[in-house]
């Protein structure tokens, strides 16, 4: 009997296929980011331009316009000189007469003019304050030097309220306002970063927190460490709170809106117009009109003012200093609000949107 193989015959393989071979994938590039880096870009580009347009506008060619000056003596002769002084002075000079010398120095002491001139027989004097403005009473010592080299006569400058003793340039308190203002700009992104986890009255109490460290910082560095305020500490250090907390408030409130220009547009703020209109470096009488409009109501101006009268001119008021520093409280603490209730605002939409799109799909199921 013959054995009968039931095996289906193998299927030889294909040497062709109908399909075609599969492609090797293509790997993408990521985008390089171009459009993103110049965006980014323009913030070094923004502040170059400010920083230079600002700094270079307020203090590159100092030219005194009606700068507050006297001369001492109550003769005929001695008005027609004042006046004949200011005439030549094309503007640069508003000159007054005073009876003698005890009253140029009040006159000086008070802050109501920059020097005053009294020439005798014998010599000339410049009555000025050094602390008041180093820069003005050598812009004024220039003037009236040549003055009395045409009159013939002996020169020499009585500094009427000098500058510390180890503030010799009279500019110390200015570079503390340097501190305190990057301290605070500098604060208010990271607690803005923040504040979006706590309460409101959380985001008030951070931001008088580190504005009190930052005013502690800088009253011990200028006290106790390098001697330029040698008193009235308290009343400085409270000053100080005052103009920390307003920029860093006015940080806090912006970050919402503007994100990472927040940064620029308070460098430009409290740096660029800020140090340049403050009057640490050329007083108002010698910088150009924009600057000095910014000196009558800018915070760094009101802190710079007030510290120094406390510091050099004790016996002046500072009321209206104080004054414009807690007016300038009102623009931050209004932005914390808003801001505030407009996060308030869109967490109740979403939470609204939330509940609606949970009775549609309860709906439909």
């Amino acid at each position: 009997m013959t054995a009968t193989d039931t095996t289906a015959p193998s299927t030889p393989t294909a040497k062709h296929s109908n399909s075609a071979p599969p492609k090797p994938a293509t790997t993408q590039r990521a985008p390089k980011g171009w459009g993103k880096l110049a965006r980014t870009m323009l913030i070094p580009f923004f502040l170059c331009a400010i920083m230079g347009l600002f700094y270079l506008g307020a203090f590159h060619q100092p030219t005194p316009h009606n700068v507050q000056v006297a001369v001492v003596g109550d003769s005929a002769a001695t008005k027609v000189f004042a006046q004949t002084l200011q005439d030549e002075s094309d503007g640069a000079l508003t000159v007054r007469t005073v009876d003698n010398g005890e009253s140029a120095r009040q006159l000086v002491e008070d802050r109501e003019i920059v020097a005053a001139y009294e020439s005798t027989k014998d010599s000339a004097t410049l009555y000025a304050s050094s602390a008041a403005s180093e820069t003005s009473a050598n812009i004024a010592q220039k003037v009236f030097m040549n003055v009395a080299y045409k009159q013939g006569q002996p020169f020499h400058v009585e500094d009427v309220v000098p500058a510390g003793e180890h503030d010799s340039t009279g500019q110390g308190l200015f570079f503390l306002l340097v501190a305190l203002s990057i301290g605070g700009y500098a604060s208010a992104v990271p607690l803005a970063g923040f504040m979006g986890k706590v309460k409101l009255p959380i985001r008030f109490a951070m931001a008088a927190i580190a504005a009190a460290v930052i005013a502690s910082i800088a009253v011990i560095v200028s006290g106790p460490i390098y001697q330029i305020i040698q008193n009235h500490y308290a009343s400085i250090w409270l000053i100080s709170w005052t103009y920390a907390v307003s920029i860093i408030m006015l940080g806090m409130g912006l970050h919402p809106m503007l994100r990472h220009w927040t940064t620029p547009v308070l460098t430009m703020c409290f740096v660029a117009l800020n140090f340049t209109s403050s009057g640490g470096i050329f007083q108002p009488a010698m910088q150009p009109g924009f600057f000095g409009a910014l000196n009558t109501f800018w915070n760094g101006a009101g802190w710079l003012h007030a510290v120094q009268t406390l510091v050099y001119f004790p016996d002046q008021g500072i009321g209206m200093d104080i004054l414009r520093l807690i007016v300038w409280l009102v623009p931050g603490a209004a932005l914390i609000f808003a801001t505030h209730a407009w996060s308030v605002h869109k967490t109740r939409l979403a939470n609204e949107n939330a509940a609606i799109q949970e009775v549609e799909e309860a709906v439909a199921a």
